[in-house]
């Protein structure tokens, strides 16, 4: 399967995909160890996520990631707001947006998600 949405910030990405309904960097992600609440790791996993949502500490919390090396591959999002947009630039993130948020509900957690670099999104499921 393949979407397309808008690329962002440049980069190719491939990895696997971490599903949210929203994310709030700050809150949700701890930089250091790259691990959301519920435990699920997005160091080099591709972050799916219709909406932001939270604090404008998120684009730190971005770039803190890289600092520590637990950065995501990518970020794929139906909306963007300028604190993903300036993380994601500061940490050198891949970023796609304007993926019509029904075809992101596609994505399921695991899937391998491979971006191009130039706004498309090839998805090979996972499993059955």
């Amino acid at each position: 399967m393949e979407l397309r949405g808008k690329q962002l910030v440049p980069g190719r990405a491939s990895g696997e995909a971490v599903v949210l309904e929203a994310v709030s960097f700050y809150g949700d992600v701890d930089p250091r160890s790259g691990r959301l609440k519920d435990g699920r790791s997005v160091e080099s996993k591709v972050i799916v996520a219709a909406r932001p949502r939270g604090s404008t500490v998120g684009s730190y919390i971005i770039y803190a990631m890289r600092a520590y090396g637990r950065a995501p591959a990518a970020i794929v999002m139906s909306r963007v707001d300028p604190i993903v947009v300036a993380g994601c630039v500061l940490a050198d993130v891949p970023l796609v947006s304007d993926v019509p948020e029904e075809q992101l509900k596609l994505i399921r957690d695991g899937d391998l998600l491979e971006l191009p670099g130039d706004g498309r999104i090839i998805v090979r499921r996972a499993g059955p």
